[in-house]
């Protein structure tokens, strides 16, 4: 397999001294471009000029941020920068458009440090049968490959037969899942290895897809951001569909007759992430209740007393197949990221089954919280 690493392009050189200007880029989702150009001597930044089509009061406000941005270490982090943007700004400066966080990813785009879209060649597998254990290891082989160079920043997505409950990593199985429920509906219940929500999966009922992908692309967003930047594909082929949906914090994808999915994440050591979403197409909302335990806490802020009423099925408002919907998808991405076909190999589809045997089939790592 050849594996395309992270390239400099529009992001500027990956020297520390010397050579041409850096320049980066960064479109703000839902925001404005913002644009910085710098040399670096002796380690640091020098000569920097920020420019972009956001907004900002008062004027002198942006010699300031070039002031504060001046001098600072070419290896300083996100972190650092933001702050001292954050600091350097007058008393009662409004930033539209962009933030002081958005000039820290501008910034290290520059330094190579961070990634855009267009630095990776990405992959799009299409959907395969598979075990949902499967489906669940393969989320951690695949990022794992990813971080270590071995695989392109991918997208897949799932498919699988059995009906299934797939609970977030710190989840309580005693506490989210009804046993009466799984076995009269002969449910396979699998733990993931990211944070977030029980997703109830039929076959042929839900969508589910994974993002695999560097952290250098997340580079400077804020955790919270940064679903929304990584399913902005996602909410424009929805639109493409007729559907106007929308991120409801932290990780609800909705629209306003309801929700249509949820997302989740894991970053791992080795510089791989996950992001993967879960969707519903026609779910059948009184099994659901039957088999997860969904209390009134959990509702309290959804606006509604019924489990029931959360969910709005992409079935009935888009009126097209699931595969329809899974081809627009990925028809999509892959016209924005230029993206081309792969395909599971032999060696991760054995090292998944290999998880499956060593860890996420095992009673151990279902019931780690009892």
């Amino acid at each position: 397999m050849t594996t395309q690493h992270p390239v400099p392009g529009s992001s500027g050189s990956s020297s520390t001294d010397g050579g041409a200007r850096r320049h980066g880029e960064y479109k703000v989702p839902g925001g404005k471009l913002v644009v910085a150009d710098f040399d670096v001597a002796d380690g640091v930044l020098t000569n920097v000029s920020l420019s972009g089509d956001f907004f900002l009061e008062p004027d002198e406000a942006l010699l300031e941020i070039n002031r504060a941005l001046t001098g600072l270490p070419a290896d300083a982090g996100a972190g650092d920068i933001s702050a001292a943007v954050a600091a350097a700004l007058p008393a009662g400066a409004v930033l539209f458009g962009f933030s002081a966080d958005a000039v820290a990813v501008t910034v290290r785009r520059a330094l190579a440090k961070a990634t855009g879209w267009a630095d990776h060649h990405w992959n799009i597998i299409a959907p395969s049968v598979l075990p949902t254990h499967v489906n669940v290891a393969l989320d951690e082989v695949l990022a794992e490959e990813v971080g270590a160079g071995r695989r392109n920043p991918t997208l897949r997505f799932w498919d699988w037969e059995e009906p299934s409950v797939v609970i977030g990593s710190f989840q309580s199985v005693r506490n989210e899942l009804d046993p009466a429920g799984v076995e009269r509906h002969g449910i396979s219940v699998v733990r993931r290895i990211s944070g977030g929500g029980a997703m109830f999966m039929e076959a042929g009922n839900c969508i589910t897809y994974s993002l695999y992908l560097p952290q250098t692309l997340v580079d400077g967003i804020s955790f919270a951001d940064s679903y929304g930047f990584l399913d902005a594909w996602v909410m424009a082929a929805l639109e493409k569909m007729g559907i106007s949906a929308f991120y409801v914090p932290l990780n609800d994808i909705a629209t306003e007759h309801g929700k249509i999915g949820g997302a989740a994440q894991k970053r791992l050591a080795n510089g791989g992430m996950l992001h993967h979403v879960t969707m519903s197409y026609d779910i059948d909302a009184d099994k659901m209740v039957e088999v997860l335990r969904i209390g009134k806490e959990k509702l309290s802020d959804k606006g509604t007393r019924s489990a029931k009423k959360r969910v709005d099925p992409l079935r009935r408002q888009t009126g097209l197949a699931r595969t329809e919907i899974v081809a627009a998808m990925m028809e999509v991405f892959a016209e924005r990221y230029a993206a081309t076909p792969s395909e599971l190999t032999e060696t991760e589809l054995a090292a998944a089954q290999h998880r499956v045997d060593a860890k996420f089939g095992t009673p151990e790592w279902l019931h780690r919280v009892p």
